[in-house]
């Protein structure tokens, strides 16, 4: 009784601190960066790995708290450890950036595979080009165009622009400027400016 009285009380406690993750959300989106800071604390504090991301995010944005990288870097650190993709994602961008912490293209991928394992579409295009520049791994575009692909099936605009760039610029894929053409259009359609402008000039050019 005391075992199934325990497990209880932790779920309810993960329900309470879900609960002020989401009022830190709302916080944010109205711009009350204050309260949102007091919201995403009580989370993480609480064992809530969303709330130590989206209070990384405040500190590594200076949004109703100084800025302070090395904070966020902690808060981003906390958030991956305790399963947020989100938050490998954004502890990959600082050593990928070499943003308040030495540039490291191989923790940087380390930590966007976390991301990408744990269903962070924006970490399977990150790492993907990592594969494809050949920055803290071997050059491998099979193996860009395998986590493009994922990124893109995951609503990634990013990624659907830089699988298009492989099958335009013939790069590990046969070159097929229809494909890439398709796949502009997917990134366009996803909010990318570039890829609006690829699509158009790509678009004439087969018409020609």
């Amino acid at each position: 009784m005391k075992k199934i009285l325990l497990v209880l009380a932790l779920l309810f406690s993960a329900n309470v601190h879900a609960d002020d993750f989401e009022e830190g959300i709302k916080a944010f989106e109205q711009q009350d960066y204050q309260k949102a800071k007091e919201f995403y604390e009580k989370a993480c504090n609480g064992g809530d790995a969303s709330g130590c991301f989206g209070l990384g995010v405040l500190y590594e944005n200076g949004l109703g708290v100084p800025e302070d990288i090395s904070k966020a870097k902690k808060l981003y650190e906390k958030a991956c450890n305790g399963g947020d993709a989100s938050g490998c994602f954004n502890l990959g961008e600082l050593y990928r950036t070499g943003e308040g912490v030495p540039q490291d293209f191989s923790k940087a991928k380390e930590f966007f595979e976390k991301a990408c394992n744990g269903g962070d579409a924006s970490g399977c295009s990150n790492l993907g080009g990592l594969y494809h520049t050949g920055k803290g791994v071997p050059q491998d575009f099979s193996k860009a165009k395998e986590l493009y692909e994922k990124a893109c099936n995951g609503g990634k605009a990013s990624g659907c622009f830089n699988l298009g760039e492989l099958y335009r610029a013939e790069e590990g894929v046969p070159q097929d400027f229809s494909k890439a053409k398709e796949l502009y259009k997917k990134a366009c359609d996803g909010g990318l400016e570039v890829g609006c402008e690829k699509y158009h000039s790509l678009k004439q050019k087969i018409e020609k």
